[in-house]
């Protein structure tokens, strides 16, 4: 007896005029994902905008090590590829941050020296001296 309820309640509601209202059309759910995809590439044009030189990967940096690394991993993207960075990059205290040296090998040969800046807890700045 049980069954037979549950089907009968199953077949008025979907005669009923509410599970009309239920029903989503396909061009519905296409319109709403590129709707989707338009925000999250505004609001991420938004954010590097906001931060142009945020590591990501690295968050809020903190500490010279995270300086360091960050400004280390900056400057081999900007590089190229086939960079490598020589030794370690040296962090030196500032202010309002860290002021990082180090020294890139070419993959064409030769050293770039880069000098990066870090403050309010983002890489500020990259220069690679040519």
């Amino acid at each position: 007896m049980k069954a037979t309820t549950i089907w009968t309640g199953v077949a008025m509601l979907a005669t009923s005029p509410i599970h009309a209202q239920m029903v989503i059309h396909p061009r519905d759910i296409v319109g709403a994902a590129i709707a989707s995809d338009i925000v999250r590439d505004r609001q991420a044009e938004r954010a590097a905008r906001r931060t142009p030189y945020a590591a990501p990967g690295h968050g809020p940096i903190a500490t010279a090590t995270a300086a360091r690394d960050a400004c280390a991993a900056k400057a081999l993207d900007q590089a190229g590829p086939d960079a490598k960075l020589i030794g370690k990059a040296r962090a030196s205290s500032m202010s309002t941050g860290w002021e990082v040296e180090g020294l890139i090998a070419l993959p064409a040969g030769g050293d770039l020296p880069f000098v990066c800046s870090v403050r309010n807890g983002s890489v500020s700045g990259v220069l690679l001296r040519r």
